[in-house]
């Protein structure tokens, strides 16, 4: 596949991100709106000891989390080898390859064990039938008392996921709402 290495930039907390990207990757030029949104929302959480971040892409919400957050194992998943190529790069040059796990699976299926927290920027292009496999397998990937954190737009279906998650979880809080974006937390 055709390669253009590029670099995409970010500030949270007067600490500024340089993340290797490249094309062929989701958001390959800047950080897009959805994850701003969803790390700024999270930094001040307790997200407990393990996070997955579930369809990592070159790595900026879990990078980020880990980076702020020196108790927090991450696990990187994601289908995309290219992005978790990129991904691994980037964690090792802001030093968390020690504390950060990148696998490749689809979905689910190579993720082993339970999270405190899973975070996603679901890829809504991917459709329904991935988008709500990742709400749907959260439940037997989480521990008990562990939360869900999604970020999505109300033109993506931000409303129909959020009686999704209810209907799954039996719980679902409205953390953010921004410029069309929802950050929905659901927990076990």
């Amino acid at each position: 596949m055709e390669s253009k290495p590029r670099t995409v930039n970010y500030v949270f907390k007067d600490v500024n991100f340089s993340l290797s990207s490249d094309i062929g990757v989701f958001s390959k030029n800047e950080l897009d709106r959805g994850s701003e949104i969803l790390i700024e929302t999270l930094l001040p959480l307790n997200l407990g000891t393990n996070l997955l971040d579930l369809g990592c892409g070159i790595g900026p919400i879990g990078l980020t989390l880990a980076y702020f957050t020196p108790r927090l194992n991450v696990t990187c998943s994601d289908v995309n080898t290219r992005a978790l190529s990129l991904c691994e790069r980037n964690a090792q040059s802001l030093k968390l390859s020690q504390r950060v796990t990148i696998l490749q699976s689809d979905i689910y299926q190579k993720i082993e064990g339970k999270f405190d927290s899973i975070v996603s920027n679901p890829p809504i292009r991917a459709g329904k039938k991935v988008t709500y496999e990742i709400y749907r397998g959260a439940l037997s990937h989480l521990v008990d008392g562990g939360s869900l954190y999604i970020v999505i737009r109300k033109k993506q279906g931000a409303e129909s996921v959020k009686d999704y998650l209810e209907e799954l979880f039996g719980n679902v809080a409205v953390l953010a709402r921004e410029k069309g974006y929802f950050v929905l937390k659901a927990t076990k």
